[in-house]
């Protein structure tokens, strides 16, 4: 990711906390410190180990990324940004120890000893309707919280929402990398997600192409509203309304048909299963235009509300008893450079 400005100006908390990190970084070689009993995940950024520390015995996942890899002003924003933001009882808490050993840099972070969000979902079935409301309303106020420091999270996907129970009672949001301050702006991305907002879309650098064709992308909350958006419907029905946001999408190309002209094109039939109230919410978190996007708190006055339609021997009964019968890919784990 390249950042080509912000709109704070001068030195923030966040900065504060890097320089201050950045100076007393401890070197530590992580075997003689803790005792690693497994990896509980893997990415293109590193691992996560569950471990517990050799003195204490205390507990711990340690998030480890190779400076191979990893540079160093990457890993101490990351760091600082989750430590500003783990107070919330709705993201996942750090221990305060950072480090770097010869070929790592590392952070130790609260054990969610659950499973993540995307473990529980049925492909073409989803999690029940109760438990996917759960999940909205700590979903919502842990992104308020990070809007209202002045933050965007940027990678919201039900791998990044940790269970502590399989019932949703309790979720915490985790995984801070890709999160930025709001007003940076992006050159480019490579890859897509169907998480991603349809002006991020935008921002991918094709193959043999040197730049993109539009101008760099204003980082606004109204990203972490339309990714929130994507994951709601998948969590409620276990499959993607898309694969990504261009025209090379036909099922996203169908939703954009819809929502240019909702009285003279049907409702797509990958969303004829939801209620009045439930696609009045979608509409509001997956407007086209950025700037008519609900805020993330506003998905809280639809909890109360029914937002998936009965279902009949048929199928999935639709507006004028039309059944819902075509679906895209169901729900998988998914990754993505950026730059």
């Amino acid at each position: 990711m390249i950042e080509l400005g912000s709109v704070e100006e001068g030195s923030s908390l966040i900065d504060e906390l890097m320089e201050l990190t950045s100076q007393s970084l401890c070197q530590l070689e992580i075997k003689e410190h803790f005792n690693i009993i497994k990896e509980i995940g893997r990415g293109k950024y590193g691992r996560v180990l569950l471990v517990t520390h050799r003195c204490k015995g205390t507990p711990m996942a340690l998030k480890v990324l190779p400076k191979a890899s990893t540079k160093l002003h990457g890993f101490l924003r990351e760091y600082c940004i989750s430590l500003h933001l783990s107070c919330h009882p709705c993201i996942v808490g750090l221990f305060g120890i950072a480090f770097q050993s010869n070929e790592h840099y590392g952070f130790a972070q609260e054990l969610v000893t659950g499973r993540d969000l995307f473990a529980i979902i049925q492909p073409r079935v989803g999690i029940p309707e109760c438990a996917v409301k759960r999940c909205a309303i700590q979903i919502s106020c842990a992104l308020e919280f990070i809007h209202q420091r002045g933050l965007v999270h940027r990678d919201i996907k039900p791998e990044n929402v940790l269970l502590l129970d399989t019932q949703c009672r309790c979720v915490k949001l985790a995984d801070f990398g890709l999160t930025q301050r709001r007003g940076t702006f992006i050159r480019f991305i490579s890859g897509t997600l169907p998480y991603m907002a349809p002006e991020l879309c935008t921002m991918v650098l094709e193959e043999g192409q040197t730049e993109v064709k539009v101008p760099p992308l204003r980082v606004e909350p109204t990203l972490d509203t339309w990714a929130f958006g994507v994951l709601l419907f998948c969590i409620l029905t276990g499959f993607f309304p898309w694969e990504r946001c261009n025209d090379s999408d036909d099922f996203y190309e169908e939703f954009v048909d819809w929502r240019r002209s909702p009285k003279k094109t049907p409702v797509p039939s990958q969303w004829k299963r939801f209620t009045p109230v439930c696609m009045q919410m979608f509409r509001r978190m997956l407007a086209l235009d950025p700037s008519e996007r609900c805020s993330v708190g506003e998905v809280k006055g639809y909890v109360g509300k029914d937002w998936v339609r009965a279902k009949d021997a048929n199928g999935w009964v639709g507006e004028n008893r039309e059944v819902s019968t075509s679906t895209p890919s169901p729900c998988r784990s998914s990754c993505s450079d950026e730059h």
